[in-house]
C-alpha cells in the first residue's frame, strides 16, 4: 500500500487521506477507550473482598482483647504477684 497522502490544488487533504486522519482519530479513540477499560478492570480487580478485611479487623481485635485478659488473669495471679515482687527486688537491691 502506498503511503504517500494526496493532496488537493488547495491543499487540503485527498479523498484517501481524509479516510486516513478519520481512521487514525478513530484508531487514537479506540486506544484511550481500551486504556480507561483497562484502568477500570483494575481498580475492581485491585480490591474485591473489602468486606472480608473490616470483617477480619474485627476477629483480630477479638482474639487480641481476649488475649489481654489471660494476660491480666495471670499477672493478677497470686503466684505471679509473688514472682515479679521477687525480681524487682533483687533488681533493685544491686548491692
Amino acid at each position: 500500500m502506498n503511503d504517500a497522502m494526496s493532496i488537493n490544488v488547495d491543499g487540503s487533504p485527498g479523498l484517501m487521506g481524509r479516510v486516513g486522519q478519520k481512521l487514525c482519530a478513530a484508531k487514537e479513540r479506540a486506544n484511550k477507550a481500551v486504556c480507561l477499560l483497562d484502568a477500570r478492570m483494575r481498580l475492581l480487580t485491585a480490591e474485591p473482598e473489602k468486606g472480608a478485611v473490616t470483617a477480619e479487623y474485627a476477629v483480630v481485635l477479638v482474639a487480641a482483647t481476649a488475649f489481654a485478659a489471660v494476660l491480666i488473669a495471670i499477672v493478677k495471679s497470686d503466684v505471679v504477684k509473688t514472682l515479679l515482687t521477687g525480681l524487682i527486688k533483687k533488681a533493685l537491691s544491686v548491692g
